[in-house]
């Protein structure tokens, strides 16, 4: 029998679901509710990229090597240090009678559920990559569960750029949620003051368009936040955030100073999008009392984050951004065609690839 959400493909350990699983069954072999889509490409997280580069000193034919062992050893893409993955595009090539996910031979897809939970098998040794970008040219195969998503590639869209896109679509999609809901409550309260935002990592794939939603959902002023000034510089030709600040996101006192200082108060909302660890307490020391801190970046501690907001007495909600919003897909991919200030970042990270 094959389960809905893919027990039957979990090796070892018996009984959890497939992203908690350490090893999954990538036979080819379908169900009638799976799908088997051929693969051409592999994005993988920010947060794994960086523990794998950091890792073997930037030597792209380690990363490699590494990448290839965890999906051949794990029969999946979920690095064991970070615990994410990443996402894929692919061709339909079979799909089960039973599948209700409405896909045919010939689509080709994006899946937007991740590498950690995906059944994956790579049949070319990732000659084509170098181990150095994030996407991940690539042959082989991979199984979609009947509670698995994907969606068709748009076809005004180079796939690269939708990929790069489709990675990030759920920080975006909440962002704008998080915003309005601020922005209607105040409105109901007759609080006249406009809701703030900070991005820590705004220049980034999640941090740009998460900024742009922003704005879209009524923010007052946004911020955003980056380690680098060539960041600032490509972020503010961009015009996507109402201020820039550089400073180091896993420095509390500087990160609260420079949000404080950009916006004249503490963010209403705060949104982590980098892909380094120790975030958690700079984001909440620059959030107001009431506010909300959104993480995204999959280098987060939750267990630092919970006991740093104790720590300080912050009165501050905290969202784990679980990448899934009704439409976030189709939202995010419009952000990139009609804001050209993001596009031009996303271009410009692809072309550094």
């Amino acid at each position: 029998m094959t389960s809905p959400v893919g027990l039957h493909r979990v090796v070892e350990p018996a009984g959890v679901l497939p992203q908690a699983a350490w090893r999954l069954d990538p036979d080819p072999r379908i169900g009638p509710n799976e799908v088997r889509l051929r693969v051409e490409r592999l994005t993988l997280d920010a947060a794994s990229l960086r523990q794998l580069r950091d890792k073997h000193g930037g030597d792209g034919e380690k990363v490699r090597a590494e990448v290839l062992e965890i999906i051949e050893t794990r029969g999946k893409m979920q690095n064991p240090v970070t615990g994410s993955g990443g996402m894929l595009i692919g061709t339909v090539a079979e799909a089960g009678r039973r599948s209700p996910l409405g896909l045919r031979v010939g689509d080709r897809v994006a899946t937007l559920v991740s590498l950690t939970l995906t059944p994956l098998a790579v049949t070319d040794g990732l000659v084509r990559w170098d181990g150095r970008s994030e996407q991940v040219p690539c042959e082989g195969y991979a199984i979609l569960f009947a509670r698995s998503i994907a969606v068709a590639l748009p076809t005004d869209l180079d796939p690269e750029l939708s990929l790069a896109v489709l990675d990030v679509c759920g920080a975006p999609a909440l962002t704008g949620r998080v915003v309005a809901e601020q922005v209607q409550r105040r409105s109901r309260e007759g609080d006249g003051r406009p809701v703030t935002v900070a991005v820590l990592g705004g220049a980034g794939k999640s941090g740009s368009l998460s900024l742009v939603a922003a704005r879209r959902a009524g923010a007052g002023r946004t911020v955003g936040v980056v380690p680098v000034s060539a960041e600032r510089e490509a972020l503010e030709r961009a015009g996507v955030a109402d201020a820039v600040v550089v400073a180091d996101a896993r420095d509390p006192v500087g990160v609260s100073t420079a949000v404080t200082t950009a916006l004249g108060v503490p963010a209403d909302v705060t949104v982590v999008c980098v892909d380094v660890s120790g975030c958690e307490h700079g984001a909440v020391l620059g959030t107001a009392d009431g506010g909300t801190v959104v993480f995204f970046s999959m280098a987060t501690s939750f267990a630092s984050a919970a006991l740093g907001a104790e720590g300080l007495a912050a009165d501050v909600t905290m969202l784990v951004g679980n990448g899934y919003v009704p439409g976030h897909a189709e939202s995010a991919l419009e952000l990139v065609r009609s804001e050209p200030g993001v596009r031009a970042l996303f271009a410009a990270r692809l072309a550094a690839h």
